[in-house]
């Protein structure tokens, strides 16, 4: 026992036989002072050890004031010393009581204190001192009128990765002050990351909260934070809920601010009918499709021909990659792939359609193509891959097409002559899939060394109607021909646009006209 007092002092000692007494005695001799309180504590009083403890303190200590006391437990006997400084000999006990009741109050008082401030650190953001995510939970639960808005800062990551979290850190707290002092009448919480949110004492209508956030963005937009001579410049994107009741509200909030990204809008207000609810939990559903059809390798690749112009022979076949679901139902590629890249599976899809293909063509005299995107060829889990899948596929290797989709960005160019500079070296050859949709760059054909330009199916399809499409689709052609690039025409749909895509002197088609896309592959 510790007690914080100048006037009273403790001391504990143990003993399990009696021959312990006397240098227990001795002990308690030595740190007497004044007046002496002492309590011995033991199982039973008529045992040698206390009748001798009691013998020898009264020989040494002749005035102090021992009580005996009992406890269960039979082997120890505890000695309490308790030394006070005091002149009332008559209510010695009292005076310790009293003092212990002091010390035990002040400690109280210390334990509550602490407690307080610990409590205030879990409802309190550490870096900036505003309320945090439990805070505004407390808050709204406190307050069911209250309304929600949702603040992030967009540009932070790039900021964080470019300046280090040192600056990241600065910004954070810079805004968070800045959004204090701005919006004097709300209080203002830091969630996570670069995520502010206010509350709003009732709840409002659809109109009124577009004006009110409109309001708050015209005062928070283009904010600069000057940093070591260096300017900072601070955007936000914000959301809010005008539900009749706080139901979810973070989360249908927080799906209005994915929104509002998504869509490059400074804010978005959440109304029951977006039903973006049934969104999640579509994406949900088919992340768990997706991850079965995986593990159970039912990503399988659909074989579709394509036709040379010049003798209207079959000579190659894309794999188009689809799902099958445990049910049999097919799913198409715009459904699964971006699902299986936000759940981090999409290199297992890509290498099932490569085995699978590499399977089917090995023993074939017929070229094959699949498709590639960005992630793939930025990937060095997949260039790997596909490489020594070269390597071991000699014959196969020197027949495959590797489609580059040209409306993804490219974002780091030498990578992309690696991986076409690398494959080619085993024969392999590459072509840019869908070729004229949205923004071509010309000027990636003559630094790629492609060996095919597929063109678009939205300039093709409506070719012989199209006079602009015609335009861009011979200015391809004549390109490409001056290049040493195939061309390869895809939706050819009718006779119509078989015949125009042969006049303009396009090498090779593909499309319903000429087959749809099948499961089985005949040789």
């Amino acid at each position: 026992m510790s007690v914080d007092s100048d006037k009273l002092k403790i001391n504990n000692f143990q003993l399990k036989s009696s021959i312990e007494v006397v240098d227990v005695v001795k002990k308690i001799d030595m740190l007497k002072e004044n007046k002496v309180l002492i309590h011995i504590v033991s199982y039973i009083h008529n045992t040698v050890l206390v009748q001798s403890l009691i013998k020898e303190l009264q020989r040494y200590i002749p005035d102090a004031e021992i009580v005996l006391l009992k406890h269960a437990d039979k082997t120890v006997t505890n000695v309490t010393l308790f030394t006070i400084d005091t002149d009332d000999e008559s209510h010695l006990s009292d005076e310790i009581l009293k003092e212990l009741y002091t010390d035990n109050y002040n400690k109280k008082q210390s334990i509550d204190e602490y407690r307080v401030q610990l409590f205030k650190r879990y409802f309190t953001d550490h870096l900036t001192n505003l309320p945090n995510l439990y805070q505004l939970r407390k808050d709204l639960q406190s307050n069911e009128d209250a309304g929600l808005i949702l603040l992030k800062i967009d540009n932070f990551q790039a900021i964080n990765n470019f300046y280090g979290f040192v600056v990241g850190d600065y910004v954070l707290e810079y805004v968070g002050k800045y959004l204090k002092e701005i919006l004097k009448d709300d209080t203002i919480y830091r969630l996570s990351g670069a995520e502010y949110a206010l509350t709003i004492e009732h709840r409002m209508g659809f109109y009124q909260l577009k004006e009110h956030l409109s309001e708050i963005y015209e005062k928070i937009k283009n904010i600069e934070i000057i940093y070591q001579n260096t300017k900072i410049y601070i955007d936000f994107t914000m959301a809010s809920s005008s539900n009749h009741d706080n139901t979810s509200i973070f989360s249908k909030v927080s799906m209005a601010l994915i929104y509002a990204k998504q869509k490059g809008v400074p804010f978005w207000i959440y109304e029951e009918k977006m039903n973006f609810e049934h969104e999640y939990e579509r994406n949900l559903k088919l992340s768990h499709i997706v991850r079965e059809a995986v593990e159970n390798s039912r990503i399988v690749p659909y074989y579709q021909t394509i036709m040379d112009n010049e003798n209207s022979e079959i000579v190659k076949y894309e794999c188009l990659a689809r799902l099958i679901d445990k049910d049999g139902k097919i799913l198409s590629p715009t459904l699964f792939i971006p699902i299986a890249k936000s759940i981090k599976i999409y290199n297992e899809v890509t290498k099932i359609i490569v085995n699978k293909a590499f399977d089917t063509f090995k023993d074939s005299n017929y070229e094959f193509s699949v498709n590639l995107s960005i992630e793939d060829i930025m990937s060095s889990e997949i260039f790997d891959f596909i490489i020594q899948k070269l390597k071991e596929n000699r014959s196969a290797a020197t027949r495959v097409t590797f489609e580059l989709l040209e409306s993804e960005a490219i974002r780091d160019f030498q990578k992309m002559e690696k991986f076409i500079s690398e494959v080619s070296r085993y024969g392999a050859k590459i072509a840019i899939d869908d070729f004229g949709s949205g923004y071509s760059n010309f000027s990636y054909l003559t630094k790629m060394h492609v060996d095919y330009i597929k063109i678009d199916g939205s300039l093709i399809e409506d070719i012989e109607l199209d006079d602009a499409a015609l335009i861009v689709v011979e200015t391809i052609v004549q390109f490409a021909k001056r290049l040493g690039i195939k061309t390869i025409a895809e939706y050819v749909h009718s006779s119509i646009v078989m015949e125009k895509v042969k006049e303009l002197g396009i090498d090779y088609s593909q499309g319903f006209y000429i087959d749809e896309p099948s499961v089985d592959f005949k040789s």
